[in-house]
């Protein structure tokens, strides 16, 4: 187990949601973690995983504050208004992500990236937005919104992948498959990405698409060591293949 971070040791909210949530968790899914000495051990981070189970943010969670860090996500501004839950969201320091114009946008990215960097936090960002749309869940065409948070200020972009939550949730399914219990789910954290090259020309569509096609070529790379086996040539593109893109990180 790696060492832990200061923000981990420090008493806070975290700590007796791990005290309800980890117990729980750890009699429906075995969660095996690799690379955990690849996630900052301080300062701030983005952590970028797959995404294909409505699951998936607890086995992220889980596998992030047992690598020694809090796990904090962005989240729907409009979450932060619902009573109890925007309360809890905030405590936990989780970050608001409105649906704004391009230049607000911008202007929302930066405000974000500086306060990471102020706060030394990590935050985990899926890049695809929503639940992967292929049909053999691998990762579909990613978002800006993880790359451009990490270009801002030079924050460590790290990609994530995870496999067997599927079989405790599947995509869209309502409620858990909790037979047998402790199903095996694998996450792996990889080498965080180097975009410093892309730094100078953040504010490009190009930079910005090459940033991201490292960044979703990375957690396909990981996610099929997981799986022992290649991933589509082609990325699933939701426009491309006729599918409508909903979600909740829009990006």
């Amino acid at each position: 187990m790696t060492s832990r971070s200061v923000e981990k040791t420090r008493p806070s909210i975290f700590w007796p949601l791990a005290a309800l949530v980890i117990p729980v968790v750890s009699l429906i899914a075995k969660i095996r973690i690799s690379g955990a000495e690849k996630l900052p051990k301080d300062g701030s981070f983005i952590l970028a995983p797959n995404h294909y189970s409505e699951f998936d943010p607890i086995i992220v969670g889980i596998a992030v504050w047992r690598s020694g860090r809090a796990p904090r996500f962005m989240a729907k501004q409009s979450l932060f208004d619902v009573p109890v839950l925007g309360w809890l969201l905030r405590a936990t320091g989780m970050i608001p992500v409105a649906r704004t114009s391009s230049a607000a946008s911008a202007r929302q990215t930066m405000a974000q990236s500086e306060k990471l960097v102020e706060l030394g936090r990590g935050v985990i960002v899926y890049p695809e937005g929503t639940l992967t749309r292929d049909p053999d869940l691998w990762p579909m065409r990613g978002k800006s919104g993880a790359v451009r948070l990490a270009l801002a200020d030079g924050i460590p972009l790290v990609p994530m992948a995870h496999w067997g939550t599927q079989e405790i949730m599947g995509r869209y399914q309502k409620g858990l498959s909790l037979w047998p219990l402790r199903k095996p789910v694998q996450v792996i954290i990889g080498d965080p990405i180097d975009v410093s090259d892309l730094r100078g020309r953040a504010g490009e569509p190009a930079a910005l698409n090459e940033a991201t096609n490292r960044l979703m070529n990375a957690i396909t790379a990981l996610l099929e060591e997981l799986r022992d086996e290649k991933a589509p040539a082609e990325r699933w593109n939701p426009t491309t293949h006729g599918q409508k893109e909903t979600g909740r990180l829009d990006s």
